[in-house]
């Protein structure tokens, strides 16, 4: 069975401009625009975020800052991203969980989930989620 059979689930037309700032800030951690120091991406993850990556592998927000930070010294200018299928739903008010299909470097394919809250301070990530696919 191919890992894309199944309902393409779409956004709610009222969330088109949420939808629209989210997709702005995917993949997370790869917008330079929005920082790349260990500061930027503490103020951009609630105080009690924490994912799985697509190992399977839980990791706590002090793990995933300690790993950014290692990245970051090194060069990102070959990185190869393309992002498509987003989908948002509101979860709660002001908490939106947004999905999406990514392809690095035109190999490795994942489904991620990224849980966003919108605050006074802007947008926080509050968890996220990647899983390779079996079509990769």
């Amino acid at each position: 069975m191919n890992s894309d059979s199944g309902p393409q689930p779409i956004t709610d037309p009222a969330l088109a401009e949420v939808l629209a700032q989210l997709i702005s800030r995917e993949p997370i951690f790869h917008r330079p625009e929005f920082g790349t120091t260990r500061a930027d991406f503490e103020r951009m993850t609630t105080n009690d975020y924490w994912e799985i990556g697509a190992s399977g592998r839980r990791y706590s927000r002090n793990q995933v800052l300690d790993m950014l930070e290692e990245r970051f010294q090194l060069d990102q200018s070959g990185d190869v991203w393309e992002a498509s299928d987003f989908y948002c739903k509101q979860l709660a008010h002001g908490v939106y969980l947004l999905t999406y299909t990514l392809l690095q470097h035109k190999q490795r394919k994942t489904r991620r989930s990224t849980i966003w809250q919108q605050t006074a301070e802007g947008w926080k990530i509050a968890y996220h989620q990647g899983t390779i696919t079996q079509d990769a």
